[in-house]
């Protein structure tokens, strides 16, 4: 998949397109059939399939205090729409000049004019343009007058709820990666380099990789099962989520105990898959205690939770 940075970048000798229009934060089950839909619309037309999609999000730069916690990096979104099978994708750098465009100006301008779409796809509750104006229904009214196919695609239900990226968060906040797995698709995941810590999990008897996340993590504090990826290799994990209050410290730690491993990984890139949660983070009387406690939990990372 070809990446674009900025509509500037865009080549103006590029052919005509089906866009897939969104944020896309997560790419859950939701975004996954927008892209599917521009995809399966370009084959049919002979078309380029393209997504077109904002970086920052627009609450980072309209309303940062309610800016939601990210659920994928650039780098990593990037690499998951690149699965459902488009063809390019350009990001397209979220300004308060963008946000002030009027929605029909959006559309003529950049969707038609610059990316030459003759096929335009989102979300049922896709907002775009000055004020969050643009919606399905104006996207709809522009097709018939600018001369593109406008598709919504209608909402994707699991566990009677339609899929979002806030349902994903909400999950997510309550702990529970097994409900946000059945709403992305895919296991939740962080990606970050291995760097060092105080090698307390050794001394412990439990060593841990520490890994510093691309972007926060959107759970709560506490213990859970994992898969790690390193390269190729996969493993087995239990990870801490947390401030170590045994040890009185305060800073946010990822520190992740790969079953069966041995080796170093410090400086090496490090993926992280939610698969449950096995309890809360709590302060332990003494070091002992903690110790029987992290063999408690590895026992049932191995037993299946």
């Amino acid at each position: 998949m070809r990446i674009v940075r900025g509509l500037e970048s865009y080549p103006p000798d590029a052919g005509e397109s089906a866009v897939a229009l969104g944020v896309f934060d997560g790419i859950h089950l939701g975004h996954r059939a927008i892209l599917t839909t521009a995809v399966g619309e370009a084959r049919r037309h002979g078309l380029m399939a393209l997504a077109c999609t904002f970086d920052p999000h627009p609450l980072e730069v309209l309303q940062p205090a309610r800016a939601p916690l990210p659920l994928t990096s650039l780098e990593e979104r990037l690499a998951l729409i690149a699965e459902t099978g488009i063809d390019a994708t350009v990001v397209v750098a979220f300004t308060r000049d963008v946000a002030a465009m009027e929605p029909e100006t959006f559309v003529r301008d950049v969707l038609v004019g610059r990316l030459k779409a003759r096929a335009i796809v989102v979300g049922f509750n896709h907002r775009f343009g000055r004020g969050a104006r643009g919606d399905a229904e104006l996207l709809e009214t522009l097709g018939v007058r600018l001369g593109f196919r406008a598709h919504v695609v209608a909402p994707l239900v699991v566990d009677g709820i339609p899929v979002s990226s806030s349902e994903v968060r909400a999950a997510l906040q309550a702990g529970d990666v097994e409900r946000a797995a059945r709403l992305l698709g895919r296991l939740y995941s962080v990606e970050g380099e291995v760097v060092r810590g105080a090698g307390r999990g050794r001394t412990l008897g439990f060593p841990t990789a520490n890994v510093k996340p691309d972007h926060p993590v959107a759970l709560p504090a506490g213990v859970y099962v994992c898969q790690a990826l390193a390269g190729s290799e996969r493993y087995d994990a239990v990870l801490n989520l947390g401030v170590r209050p045994t040890f009185g410290e305060t800073e946010l730690l990822v520190e992740a105990h790969l079953l069966d491993f041995s080796g170093d990984l410090y400086g090496r890139r490090l993926r992280l898959e939610f698969l449950r949660r096995l309890r809360e983070e709590r302060k332990f009387p003494d070091i002992e205690a903690l110790r029987r406690q992290i063999a408690l939990d590895v026992a049932a990372a191995r037993q299946g939770g």
